[in-house]
């Protein structure tokens, strides 16, 4: 257990000031509020404008300068963690207001303003009458929001920073089709579509305001984007940050933040390399068993090409899916601590959402109780969705991956609640947990066949060609088709998904990064901890250490994990 403060008075600053943070956070994104399930927030809509922006600057220079005066030999071992944890998080928090990246990424992916409003209103249940008056209060606010962020982007260009023009056909093409469809379909009525008895009164409202306020804006960002985006945007040949003003700056800081480490964009694009060359020895031996080819191009070749690998239909995709994690669920006990965590569901995504999406992703139980866990998956086409893939996505979506470490944090109870509800801004660790877990998959016995296997393998190809091509974007430059060049030579996934993931990374600088060097840092921490502990090392007890803390810095992670080494040995 770690010593007692020698200052409670510390300990106890150190709280508010975690607090303060978090109620900070939570007012300048709602959104994120309502997807964590919080009460008080479903009513209102995120400020994207300047002055907000300023507002929320100034509020994270306040607690930066309070946290500075909480002297570090006054506090516990799990304080100074926290006050590591903050210390990044108004760090970051603060870099990302100043670079405004944001302010540049015109896309029709999940990180898009209108997207992520989609997927905020949608996930509110109205199940009661303050529900649903916060619903309508919600949707009453989104012409602001839309409006606001389409100020940010005209204020971007005039000051000569200018978004990629195949994102922005892309915005248009995805609003358009929004747009064109019958508005008593629009995915924002979704609350009150499912027949609920307390949610049919909100109806015709959400109809009406939808119509009347939340469309036009839509059209008017729209408008925006073809009028006064579409003519300055930067081409196919410039599509990373290092091509706007103070781009290199603003990378540096991305990577520093998504990998919670000091590598240099030159070291990372090399470790992605050296992944890559390793990884082809396992192809060529599980292809080998899988499908009785050893050359890596034949066998990278089939699995994109040979149309019996598949889906059929998307009943098909749900039964694997589900298939996975059940066998998951069912292995966890010898490999983890007993957790008392929320259930994980798979859904279905409907095509609007399928458009745009990854193949699937996980979004966390409410704290309130009122949504599970959710791997929500992309069914949609079968016909173009490789079956070899589902596998290893399942099991880094859900479990062993993002629902086990999530929902796990959740039930940090002892921790301070931004440690145990935004520890997703980590993402090295929450996604090189995700990363892992595919890997831990294969020792815990869960892939169906070495066709599975290779699904593992090519995701992990994926991963590593993220090192390669998103310093490539935005650290040397490289065009769009020089990305999507590298990915289509080493990597098993289909054009469309190449095309996809070249987007995401365009528009999402350094996030790509997380994976691959989280998963390495937790590999390394395990391997040393089995050489300290020998054969008292358990490998419960090192997943317990390290979902045990919430989401950390992968600095902060390795200092927890040798110390527990450390004490095992006693």
């Amino acid at each position: 257990m770690p010593a007692e403060p020698s200052d409670p008075r510390a300990s106890s600053r150190l709280a508010e000031l975690g607090d303060d943070y978090f109620t900070t956070f939570l007012a300048s994104d709602p959104f994120s509020a309502s997807m964590l399930g919080l009460p008080g927030y479903d009513a209102l809509v995120p400020d994207p404008g300047l002055a907000a922006r300023d507002a929320l600057d100034k509020d994270l220079s306040r607690i930066r300068a309070a946290l500075e005066e909480v002297a570090d030999g006054d506090l516990s071992d799990e304080d100074k963690v926290t006050k590591g944890a903050l210390t990044r998080a108004l760090h970051d928090g603060r870099a990302e207001l100043r670079h405004g990246v944001s302010d540049v990424a015109v896309t029709a992916s999940i990180v898009a303003p209108q997207i992520q409003m989609l997927h905020a209103v949608a996930s509110m249940p109205v199940t009661d009458g303050d529900r649903g008056r916060d619903y309508l209060s919600r949707l009453d606010g989104l012409d602001g929001f839309l409006d606001g962020w389409r100020d940010v982007y005209l204020a971007a260009k005039a000051g000569g920073r200018f978004p990629v023009r195949a994102g922005v056909r892309q915005a248009i093409g995805r609003l358009d089709r929004n747009l064109a469809g019958d508005v008593a379909a629009d995915p924002l009525l979704r609350p009150v579509a499912g027949g609920d008895e307390a949610a049919e009164p909100f109806r015709e409202e959400a109809l009406r305001l939808i119509e009347e306020k939340v469309r036009p804006a839509a059209r008017r960002l729209r408008d925006t984007f073809e009028r006064d985006l579409l003519p300055v945007g930067r081409s196919d040949d410039e599509p990373g940050i290092c091509h706007i003003p103070g781009g290199l700056a603003a990378y540096a800081d991305a990577i520093a933040q998504h990998t919670t480490t000091s590598l240099t964009a030159e070291e990372i694009h090399q470790i992605g390399l050296t992944c890559l060359a390793r990884l082809r020895e396992e192809f060529a031996e599980v292809g080998g068993r899988a499908l009785g080819i050893t050359s890596v191009p034949e066998i990278l070749r089939t699995l994109k090409d040979d149309l019996s690998l598949r889906f059929e239909t998307s009943e098909e995709i749900v039964r694997l899916v589900d298939g996975a994690l059940e066998r998951a669920k069912g292995a966890a006990g010898d490999w983890f601590p007993a957790y008392d965590i929320p259930p994980c569901v798979t859904e279905e995504m409907d095509e609007f959402e399928a458009a745009a999406a990854p193949a699937a992703y996980y979004r966390p139980p409410a704290l309130d109780g009122s949504r599970p866990g959710t791997h929500r998956v992309a069914t949609v086409d079968p016909r173009s969705r490789s079956r070899f893939e589902y596998e290893a996505i399942t099991f880094h979506e859900s479990i062993p991956g993002h629902h086990l470490q999530l929902a796990v944090s959740q039930t940090l109870t002892g921790l301070p609640d931004f440690r145990r509800h935004l520890g997703a801004a980590l993402t090295a660790y929450v996604e090189g947990w995700g990363l892992y877990a595919e890997r831990l998959a294969d020792e815990m016995g869960l892939y169906s066949s070495d066709l599975q296997r290779l699904g593992m393998l090519s995701t992990d190809a994926w991963r590593a060609c993220r090192l390669v091509v998103d310093t490539g974007l935005h650290h040397f430059g490289w065009s769009r088709e020089q990305a999507i060049a590298f990915m289509r030579d080493n990597t098993a996934t289909n054009e469309a998904n190449v095309v996809n993931e070249v987007e995401r990374y365009i528009t999402m600088p350094g996030q790509a990064l997380a994976y691959m060097i989280g998963r390495r840092e937790i590999d390394r921490l395990r391997d040393e901890a089995r050489a300290v502990l020998g054969p008292r090392f358990d490998i419960k007890e090192f997943h317990g250490q390290v979902l045990g803390h919430g989401a950390l810095a992968l600095d902060v992670l390795d200092d927890t994990i040798t110390r527990w080494a450390a004490r095992a040995t006693r």
